[in-house]
């Protein structure tokens, strides 16, 4: 029998960088931590209706990053000056859109679990 692996659950190694910033005592690093969440779906078997969740938060998660990029570049320009703008609103786009699919892809599971309760 063919164990099928979840790519989703390698999101987790992302929150090793949060050790780094341990070690560099550089707490920008800490929000790495967040990623440990994704530990999860090492357990979960990926089937065609588990695909389709991910598929529709990533379709969510990139529509809020175009969404939400130029206005971020307009109001970090304002606060933080030409200079600073491009890297702060590309680093809180960023983080708008992990946190945009976390949120979908939890409520997408809220739904189907709710769906298999009432069946």
């Amino acid at each position: 029998m063919k164990h099928k692996i979840n790519y989703l659950g390698f999101l987790s190694l992302l929150a090793l960088i949060a050790i780094l910033g341990w070690q560099t005592e550089n707490k920008g690093l800490y929000g790495f931590f967040g990623f440990a969440y994704y530990v999860r779906y090492f357990w979960i078997i990926p089937d065609e209706f588990f695909r389709l969740n991910i598929q529709k938060a990533a379709t969510f998660a990139f529509m809020s990053e175009m969404i939400l990029l130029v206005p971020f570049m307009f109001v970090c320009t304002f606060i933080y000056g030409v200079g600073k703008a491009v890297p702060i609103s590309f680093a809180l786009s960023f983080a708008a859109t992990i946190l945009a699919f976390t949120t979908a892809l939890i409520f997408f599971e809220w739904g189907e679990r709710k769906g298999a309760e009432n069946d």
